[in-house]
This record gives structure tokens, C-alpha cells and sequence, in this order.
């Protein structure tokens, strides 16, 4: 453990060339071979002689072992893979779908597939049933309604918090259940197939309703 002279622990930024205060290092070299056991110095030489840097690689052991390379290039591409790992990171967002106790079932069902969206985005999502009034007396309706959405989603969810009561507000936590794939979307049929051109006389024959406006300019 690093610490400053006052004995906190403090992190140890990576020394290089003159900045290597041991009284002996153990020195790899650019191909990865031990060199041996040396004085800074000599081994800041043998840096300089190939152009390169003498950097502290692994500092609590005695000696500290240190490795020639380039550091500009060093830092370069361990900052390249610090920015692709944060690239490929998914951050997880907890979205929130709202219902009330008397929601119809259409709403649910609206209110269900649009869960599973979020959670095929990878986020984890908040369902909530709100009460005003009297509803707040049947809590067990708003409890039953999140429990059927649990069931409708059983083996795409995992259920974080079951249902409970905060406020005015009763609510579960899910994510979504390690390997569950969302349901891939089908291809609606190409247009152009599926439209039947009617003949000129047949066109005649359709009335023109006059609730349908003209598009073109």
C-alpha cells in the first residue's frame, strides 16, 4: 500500500525514468525477457540506448519490477482501450410504467409489451400502480393487477422487488431474466405485392366518400 508522509493511503501515480527512487530494480525489457537485477540507473541507460522509457510496472514488490516500452505509445493505447470499453458499456436506466388500479385491459396489455421493449433495451423498469382517493382502501387490487403482469411476463422478467406500497404509490422492480431473447419483429408483407390495381371500369364503380381529402398539392 502506497502512502504519503503522513501515513494516508493515498494512490500512486506510475513512475518513470528519473522519476524511479528504488535502490535496485528488476528490469524486463521490450520483448518481455528478464534482464536482471540493476540500479535505476543502469537500466534508465539501457532504456535511453534503445529509445525508450524505464517504467515502474508492478511497484510493491522488492525490487519493483520496471519494463522498457515507449510510454507515449503506452498510454495512447491503454487510453484507446479505456474509450472502446466505455463505448461497449450499457448503461443501466430504471424506467417507470404507470397504471392506475381501474386501468382497462388494453392499456395493460399497451403498458406490458412496452415493459418488454425496455427491457430488451437492457434497462430495468418500475411498474406502479397509483391510487387517489378512495382507492387508496383496495390497496390488494393494485397488488393484484402487478402480480398478473408478472405472471403475463413470467420467464422474461426477473422479479428485483416484489410489489409494495410507498405513499400513494404501489410498486415492483424487474429486470429482464437471464436468457431471455425479445421476440423478433416480423417483416410486414411488401406493399407493392400485396396491392390489387382495379381496372378503369371498376374504378368508376367506387364511390369517392366526402370525408376523403386529396393529397396531392
Amino acid at each position: 500500500m502506497n502512502r504519503d508522509f503522513r501515513g494516508n493511503d493515498r494512490s500512486r501515480e506510475t513512475r518513470i525514468n528519473e522519476r524511479i527512487r528504488a535502490r535496485e530494480v528488476r528490469v524486463i525489457d521490450e520483448n518481455g525477457e528478464m534482464v536482471g537485477v540493476m540500479s535505476p540507473i543502469r537500466a534508465l541507460e539501457m532504456a535511453r540506448e534503445r529509445d525508450l522509457d524505464l517504467v515502474e510496472v508492478s511497484p510493491n514488490v522488492v525490487p519493483p519490477v520496471c519494463k522498457l516500452l515507449d510510454y507515449g505509445r503506452y498510454k495512447y493505447e491503454q487510453a484507446k482501450k479505456e474509450n472502446e470499453a466505455r463505448k461497449n458499456q450499457k448503461t443501466v436506466t430504471l424506467k417507470e410504467i404507470r397504471m392506475r388500479p381501474r386501468t382497462d385491459e388494453h392499456d395493460i396489455e399497451v403498458k406490458t409489451r412496452k415493459i418488454q421493449q425496455f427491457l430488451a433495451e437492457g434497462d430495468k423498469v418500475r411498474v406502479s400502480v397509483q391510487f387517489r382517493g378512495a382507492e387508496m382502501r383496495h390497496p390488494d387490487i393494485g397488488r393484484k393487477l402487478l402480480e398478473d403482469i408478472a405472471e403475463v411476463l413470467k420467464g422474461s422478467v426477473t422479479i428485483e422487488r416484489s410489489p409494495s406500497m410507498e405513499g400513494r404509490m404501489m410498486s415492483m422492480i424487474v429486470s429482464r431474466a437471464p436468457g431471455w431473447e425479445p421476440p423478433k419483429k416480423q417483416t410486414p408483407p411488401s406493399a407493392g405485392k400485396s396491392k390489387v390495381k382495379a381496372t378503369p371500369a371498376e374504378a368508376e364503380e367506387i364511390p369517392q366518400s366526402s370525408d376523403t381529402k386529396d393529397a396531392t398539392p
